[in-house]
This record gives structure tokens, C-alpha cells and sequence, in this order.
């Protein structure tokens, strides 16, 4: 018998022995008979009772109730709404365990991940990239419910394993400025007769502006557009979005205000932007991220670099200020016309190398394709979730067949930037055994600190010996 099983067997009656943490923040524990336990508020090393919810065969899930013997590295939610209790928020999952300890456990997930999945080791751990841990939320989407019951208006996030919205009064991981607006906007919102027919409201920050995104579904009266315009006249910098449909439908409300825009400084770049777009969450850690990804891929003034999924243009404009040539790839025509202008507003070819920017169905990526979009002699990679399967497959492909190349090679360095550690994971595991690159370096960036959400960076270099 192991001393883990003994250690085990030796508790009392009904506890459980916490041994490691999963990507939902739950605890692992184990029954004397080997039986996984998952429990929700329970730190590793921690002895504690727990109440079973759902039964498997392999495993459980269960409840907090008591803890015996408390982890060092529990430390006090900063926020009165985060908790196990009825109508907890469930906008963070690790307010309860220390920073520092969040980031050692997104990296062990990102390295299981790599190697259990893609049977991948880095050949580095990066040192993880890190910023403020509160107020750090430049956007987020807040659900607007009016609850007849309680003859109130609730705006936040969504009750922890719930639909319904939480009764939140503060948060702590959107800006100050912004977890001040709580209250008001709901009382803004039960005092408009479009009161049940707003069902949301994102927020997108800028540098100098705050952009409020109100989801109606039906019109809105001219009594209720002058209370949203007064409200932004009362909390500056509110600036108003409408948005009757779909994401593409948002419009200011007023056109006559600032732009929303945030900045990379360390390359002089400003990237205008619409509130509905993909942006970074947290701006910090967004500017350390792509100087860090830049200088990673170590592009050269003679060199040609394509980034794929490249969006607004978030690291292709940076890319630009040191490569020869560049071509961002985006999934989106509009998008593309958007990374278009802001390659012009930051000075076009007079500031930044010669970048161009086309539509291309990433998912759908062929070996033809690719060679048909040129060689580069760099890549930086920026999926969504999905990752980005069907251009490593394409690439591992062409190395399976080199008569099928033509002219093209590999580009000699990847960058990928990832938001999901799994897909992340199964994409090495195809360039690395089949498609002739080495996995040079590996880690994760706290870009969502006291969440589950893993964000990671990795590094590919053309194996030498490949003879490429």
C-alpha cells in the first residue's frame, strides 16, 4: 500500500485528503478505494467534509462543507459576491487562493496539456507573464435582468452554476470606475419604459473612452435615449452604443464623440476600434503579450512574416515595425477592411513595413492554400478557442509529402498564442511529429487572473536536423 492510499485510509470517518486542483477550480481528492472527488472550494493539501451532488462510477462531485485542516495558500475573496453561498457570482472561480499560486497551476495545466494530450515537452518554461490582478477587466458583458419579484434591476454577471443573474453591487476585476456604475445603471435601467426589454449591456474600455453596449429588442423612445444621454453626461466617460441585433448592428448613439482606441506604446501604435470587436480583455497584459511575442519571433528587417488570425491587427502592426514585409490573414472581410485603416492611421508605409491584409476561411486551410499565400520566414499564430488544426495539419501535410511544395518551405519560426491549452496542445502534437518542428519554449500569460482561463504562448523552431 502507498503512503498516499495509507495517508488516505488513516483519515477519519467522512474526510477527504485534497491533493490537486482542476482548470474549473474544483479539488481532487480520492476515496480509500481510489474514487475521484471533486470538490468545489477546496484547496490542495487541504483535509475537508463535503457533500456529494452527482454520482459516476469513476467519479463525484461534490460541495464544501467544512474544512479540517486549511492550505496556506487560501487567502480572503477581496470580494463580499464571490463564495459557495445561494446567488454567489460566478464572473471568478480562485479568488480564494493566492495569486501566485492561480499562475503555478495555469502552467501545469498548459504543460499536462501539451504533453498528455500533444505528447509534447517544451524545451523552456517561459517565465509567466503577469499584470494587475484587480481592476484589470477592460471588458466584459453584463447581463441586465428586471426581477418583478424583488421590484429591482439586476446588471452583473451570471450566479455561479446558474442562469439567473447575480445581485451584484461591486466587482472588483472590472475598473473602479466601472464597478462604480453598478448601482446607477441599474436604477438607470428600472427607470426606462424599455425596462424588460434590455437584456444586456458590454462594456468595452478604451483609453479614453467607456463604451456601454445596451442590447434593446425593440426601439427605444425618446424619453429613454435622453436618460441614457443624461447618464453619460453625469459618469464620464460613458459613451453610449446601440445595438437592436446582431454585434454588427452596435452604433454610437452620438456621433460626435471621441474615438474608442486603445494603445501598444513600446511600438507607437494606437488601434482604433468598435466596442462589438475582439479586443484583449486586459489591456496590461495585452501590451507586455505582444512585446513579448514580437520579440520571440525576432522577425528581420529582410524577412517576411504572415500572421494568421490576425484580427484589427493587434500584432501585425507591431510585427510591421520590424519585419521587411508582412501579410495578415483573417477568417472576417470586415475585419480585414478594419486592419486595413488601421494600418493607414498608424502611418502606413511611411511608419510600418509593407503589410497587406486578405479573407481567407482559416478552418478550412489547404496545403494548396498555403503554398498559394507564399513563403514567410516567420508566423505568428492567434487563434480563437477552436485553434488552429486545419493550418497545422496543412503545414504537417506538406512536410509529409516535399514533392508537393513547389517553391514554398516552412516558415523557419512559429509563434502561437493561444487561449485554450488543449487545442494549443493537439496543434503541437501535429507540428512537432509531423510536421518537423521542435517545441523550443512554453508558457502561460495571467491574462484572466481568479478564472480558470488559461492564455499561453509557445514557440516551434524547423528542426535542423529535419534537413530543412
Amino acid at each position: 500500500m502507498s503512503d498516499e492510499v495509507e495517508n488516505r485510509a488513516a483519515l477519519p470517518e467522512g474526510w477527504l485528503q485534497v491533493d490537486g486542483l482542476d482548470i474549473d477550480a474544483q479539488g481532487v481528492a480520492r476515496r480509500a478505494d481510489g474514487k475521484v472527488v471533486f470538490i468545489d472550494g477546496a484547496l490542495p493539501s487541504e483535509q475537508v467534509s463535503a457533500q456529494v451532488r452527482r454520482r459516476k462510477n469513476n467519479w463525484e462531485q461534490a460541495a464544501l462543507t467544512e474544512i479540517h485542516r486549511e492550505s496556506a495558500q487560501r487567502v480572503r475573496p477581496r470580494c463580499p459576491h464571490f463564495g459557495l453561498h445561494e446567488g454567489a457570482c460566478g464572473g471568478c472561480k480562485m479568488q480564494h487562493l493566492q495569486v501566485s499560486a492561480q499562475v503555478a497551476i495555469k502552467q501545469r495545466v498548459l504543460e499536462d496539456n501539451l504533453w498528455h494530450l500533444g505528447k509534447v515537452k517544451p524545451e523552456m518554461v517561459l517565465r509567466p507573464i503577469e499584470g494587475p490582478t484587480w481592476g484589470y477587466r477592460w471588458r466584459a458583458r453584463f447581463s441586465v435582468r428586471h426581477v418583478r419579484k424583488k421590484e429591482t434591476v439586476l446588471v452583473g454577471f451570471h450566479e455561479r452554476k446558474s442562469r439567473y443573474v447575480a445581485d451584484i453591487r461591486e466587482c472588483h476585476v472590472v475598473p473602479p470606475h466601472v464597478s462604480r456604475l453598478l448601482l446607477p445603471l441599474r436604477a438607470l435601467i428600472g427607470s426606462m419604459d424599455a425596462i424588460e426589454t434590455c437584456p444586456q449591456i458590454e462594456l468595452a474600455c478604451g483609453d479614453d473612452v467607456t463604451a456601454l453596449v445596451l442590447r434593446h429588442l425593440e426601439p427605444l423612445g425618446s424619453g429613454d435615449l435622453d436618460k441614457l444621454r443624461a447618464f453619460a453626461r453625469e459618469h464620464p466617460p460613458v459613451q453610449w452604443w446601440l445595438q437592436p441585433k446582431g454585434p454588427e448592428t452596435a452604433r454610437p448613439m452620438d456621433t460626435d464623440g471621441p474615438p474608442l482606441t486603445y494603445s501598444l506604446p513600446e511600438f507607437g501604435i494606437t488601434m482604433p476600434f468598435r466596442p462589438t470587436d475582439f479586443t484583449q480583455v486586459n489591456p496590461h497584459i495585452n501590451q507586455v503579450l505582444v512585446a513579448r511575442a514580437v520579440r520571440l519571433l525576432d522577425a528581420q528587417p529582410d524577412e517576411r512574416v504572415i500572421d494568421w488570425f490576425c484580427g484589427l491587427g493587434n500584432f501585425t502592426l507591431p510585427i510591421a515595425t520590424r519585419a521587411g514585409s508582412v501579410l495578415g490573414i483573417e477568417g472576417s472581410e470586415t475585419l480585414v477592411a478594419r486592419s486595413r485603416e488601421n494600418y493607414e492611421h498608424n502611418g502606413g508605409r511611411q511608419r510600418l513595413a509593407p503589410t497587406g491584409f486578405v479573407a481567407r476561411n482559416l478552418f478550412l486551410m489547404t496545403p494548396e492554400q498555403l503554398t498559394a499565400d507564399g513563403v514567410a520566414d516567420r508566423w505568428l499564430v492567434d487563434p480563437p478557442r477552436e485553434g488552429a488544426f486545419a493550418l497545422a495539419k496543412a503545414v504537417a501535410d506538406l512536410h509529409q509529402q516535399p514533392g508537393s511544395r513547389g517553391g514554398w518551405r516552412p516558415p523557419r519560426r512559429i509563434v502561437y498564442v493561444s487561449c485554450n491549452p488543449a487545442t494549443l496542445a493537439r496543434d503541437a502534437g501535429l507540428l512537432v511529429h509531423q510536421g518537423g518542428y521542435r517545441c523550443t519554449a512554453a508558457g502561460v500569460v495571467n491574462m484572466f487572473p481568479h478564472t480558470a482561463h488559461v492564455e499561453s504562448i509557445a514557440v516551434f523552431d524547423l528542426d535542423a536536423a529535419d534537413g530543412h
